[in-house]
């Protein structure tokens, strides 16, 4: 009796000692997907004007493939007072101080902007200045907006932590403007 709890005992070690020397890799490994990459910042923005300039803070939200979100802070408040969303297929405005909100298609934004300007180029732009010697100070112009060529964009503290990041909903508080009356915002600015 001894020597069959003394053979089960042993076998019951040999047993654990297997298990605990498996290795936590499997010999078929599927392909992993592509993981989405994230970026944020935070960012300042200055607009030029007629006496002087205005300077205000923000920050900025890309997931690769989906949307960048850029809110504008007004200084000392650090409440909201402008959001931009823009995703492959249109870029929304909300313009929080004035309760309006432009929704323009790609299609509508092909007439404003340079040839090259898009969604993927956009990213790119934002991944290169997120790098240690990359170009982070940069012009409207050079952001793919010739109507804000004066305005200067400074983005910094940058951070590729995973975020949740949805799309913004409008309230009804708000009114749809069409896209001249953007236009027409952005030029005055």
């Amino acid at each position: 009796m001894k020597k069959l709890i003394r053979t089960i005992g042993c076998v019951c070690l040999l047993v654990l000692l297997l298990a605990a020397c498996k290795s936590s890799r499997t010999a078929l490994t599927k392909p992993s997907l592509k993981e989405t990459r994230y970026l944020s910042s935070k960012l300042q923005v200055t607009i030029p004007g007629g006496g002087g300039s205005m300077t205000a803070g923000g920050t900025m939200k890309l997931k690769e493939g989906e949307r960048v979100q850029i809110s504008v802070l007004m200084p000392i408040i650090r409440s909201e007072i402008a959001r931009i969303e823009i995703t492959p297929d249109d870029v929304l405005l909300i313009d929080r101080m004035n309760k309006r909100y432009v929704r323009a298609s790609r299609r509508e934004l092909e007439e404003i902007l340079p040839r090259d300007a898009n969604y993927a180029a956009l990213e790119k732009l934002l991944f290169a200045a997120s790098l240690p010697n990359g170009r982070a100070d940069m012009s409207g112009k050079e952001l793919g907006i010739p109507l804000l060529e004066n305005t200067r964009v400074k983005l910094y503290d940058f951070s590729t932590e995973p975020f949740v990041l949805n799309g913004s909903e409008v309230s009804d508080k708000y009114i749809q403007v069409p896209l001249p009356v953007l236009l027409k915002m952005l030029s005055e600015l």
